[in-house]
């Protein structure tokens, strides 16, 4: 049984046992938590999708870490002007581990 779910504002497949990275989210590690925002859920061929949320559905996941993503580098340049701009960012993330899938 798989679902998609939807958390900071992206939308992720999962199943139970996987492991994903999501925008961060206020919990402690080793917490677990539910998210309701389920918007599919399937097996097999069936497919179950909501409008917009899949009445009663949930996902069960445990909070594994939190961390932060490779540095993503902006260099900015404007051609015989002098202009020279470079910045960098590391975005913050949750670590995730499906326990289960309730429809």
């Amino acid at each position: 049984m798989y679902a998609v779910i939807k958390t900071g504002g992206k939308q992720y497949k999962v199943a139970a046992g996987a492991k994903l990275k999501v925008e961060q989210i206020a919990a402690d590690v080793g917490q677990e938590i539910v998210i309701d925002q389920v918007l599919a859920i399937g097996s097999g061929a069936e497919l179950k999708v909501g409008t917009p949320v899949v009445a009663g559905a949930t996902v069960k996941a445990t909070v594994v870490a939190h961390g932060k993503h490779d540095k993503v580098r902006i260099f900015k340049m404007r051609r015989r002007k002098h202009y020279k701009k470079s910045q960098g960012h590391r975005q913050t993330f949750t670590e995730l581990e499906i326990s289960s899938v309730n429809a």
